[in-house]
C-alpha cells in the first residue's frame, strides 16, 4: 500500500511518498501550504503522479506525548486535505523529526539556507519511515 505523507507548517508542507509496499519513505517535494490546503494543480499532479492509497498526516505532539499547540490546527487541515483527496487519513507523531532532518542535511554539508525548501520533505520521509516501521512490526 502506497502511502503520502503531509508535515504540514504555516508557510510549507513536506510531502514524501512509500513504495508500493509500504516498507521504504521517500522524499517527494515541498509545496506551498496553500497549494495544498486549496487542492491546487500542483498538488493534484503529487496524487496523479503517486497514487496513494492513505494519507498519513505528522501531529505535533510535546516532550511529553501530549498534542502540541499547533495539532488542533494541522488536525482540521489534514482533515480537509483528505476530504479533498478522498482518501483515509491517520495521524503519526512527528516529535523531533524537523530537527533530526536538520541533522541529516547540515551532514551532507547543507547550509541553513540550502536547507530551508528540503527539511520538511526529509522530515515527512522520516515520520513516514517510522510509522511504516511500526505497521511491519504489528504484523510479527
Amino acid at each position: 500500500m502506497r502511502v503520502l505523507a503531509l508535515d504540514i507548517g504555516e508557510v510549507r508542507i513536506g510531502v514524501a511518498v512509500s513504495d508500493p509496499d509500504g516498507a521504504i519513505a521517500s522524499p517527494v517535494c515541498v509545496l506551498p501550504a496553500q497549494e495544498v490546503l486549496s487542492h491546487a494543480r500542483t498538488f493534484k499532479t503529487v496524487l496523479e503522479d503517486w497514487e496513494p492509497e492513505l494519507l498519513l498526516c505528522g501531529r505535533p505532539k510535546t516532550l511529553a506525548g501530549e498534542d502540541g499547540p499547533q495539532a488542533q490546527k494541522i488536525t482540521v487541515q489534514a482533515e480537509q486535505i483528505a476530504k479533498n483527496c478522498q482518501l483515509p487519513l491517520e495521524f503519526t507523531d512527528e516529535r523531533l523529526s524537523s530537527a533530526e532532518a536538520k541533522k541529516i542535511l547540515r551532514a551532507q554539508g547543507l547550509s541553513e539556507k540550502a536547507m530551508r525548501g528540503k527539511v520538511d520533505m526529509v522530515a515527512a520521509s522520516l515520520f513516514l519511515q517510522s510509522w511504516l516501521d511500526a505497521q511491519m512490526n504489528k504484523g510479527d
